[in-house]
């Protein structure tokens, strides 16, 4: 992307995060009310990115909405300081890639790929209304208690995007198993860490795991599982190491907190998947009972 599209994404970054900087306030006095805009912003924004294909909108705009809007209920200043962070993340990924790209330039497309079929309209919100159900009932513990349940919104977030594409078939493989591998690829990275703990040394470990995770996506390293299931290995790990960072500044145990977040976060993953199967179940009784009243109607 130039320099002109990265203003434009940092522009998207800045008018979804505000959505959650106008929800403070609300949470703060007009609880019932704040919850709804919340279930409202949560539904609209997996729309935007099933049926209209705005990915990227529609991912920021959840976390606006959840995120900022719950690190808001501790402090405004922590709002906007979460998202300069993430204007800065953003900034500087497309900064390295202006460097890498470069270097490793995308492979030549050979082969046609086949068109993907556009979901229908009843089929984006039914999906819309299950990432909403997911994320929802997380969004409100983490209310209870920011600062202590603040990685499980982000996971939340994830598991709520990912059953966009995961069928309730494959979803305990999907969303289990990538957490619970992710969980133990964050402390296996805390346990090299601590053979020489520098931030050298941070940077290399990440690299290098890194450099796996992609090999994994890319199918470089053959094996059974999808990208979308490494990702989620990938995403779990992150969202584990910073808390990890921040309770070893704060001379907190960290194994302890890594297994209690880790409990918290496998509970999690369970509901989604319950949810999941649940929704599912509803919608496949509804279906049959739809084809059995148009097949007495036709005889």
């Amino acid at each position: 992307m130039g320099a002109k599209s990265l203003l434009g994404l940092l522009l998207v970054v800045g008018l979804t995060s505000g959505a959650g900087l106008l929800l403070i306030p609300v949470l703060l006095h007009y609880q019932f009310t704040a919850i709804l805009l919340v279930a409202v912003g949560l539904y609209f924004s997996t729309y935007l990115t099933v049926h209209m294909g705005k990915v990227l909108f529609g991912t920021f705009l959840t976390i606006g909405v959840s995120l900022i809007s719950a690190a808001g209920t501790i402090s405004f200043s922590l709002a906007i300081v979460v998202i300069q962070g993430l204007a800065v993340g953003i900034g500087a990924a497309v900064f390295c890639q202006w460097i890498i790209y470069p270097w490793f330039p995308e492979d030549p497309v050979t082969a046609e790929q086949k068109p993907v079929a556009e979901p229908t309209t009843e089929q984006s919100n039914w999906i819309a209304l299950r990432s909403t159900v997911i994320v929802l009932p997380v969004y409100w513990l983490v209310l209870t208690n920011p600062l202590t349940y603040m990685a499980m919104i982000m996971k939340a977030v994830l598991l709520g995007q990912q059953t966009s594409t995961v069928s309730a078939k494959d979803a305990a493989r999907e969303l289990l198993g990538s957490t619970f591998l992710g969980g133990v690829f964050a402390v296996l990275f805390w346990m090299l860490l601590g053979i020489s703990t520098n931030l050298w040394m941070y940077f290399l470990w990440m690299l290098l795991i890194s450099l796996y995770f992609s090999c994994k996506i890319y199918q470089l390293i053959p094996g059974r599982y999808p990208a979308s299931y490494w990702l989620n290995v990938a995403m779990t790990m992150l969202i584990m190491l910073g808390p990890a960072v921040e309770d070893s500044a704060g001379g907190k145990d960290v194994y302890a907190a890594f297994f209690s977040r880790m409990g918290l976060f496998i509970i999690v993953t369970l509901y989604a998947l319950l949810a999941l199967y649940f929704l599912e179940y509803l919608r496949t009784r509804r279906q049959q009972k739809l084809d059995v009243s148009h097949i007495s109607r036709q005889s």
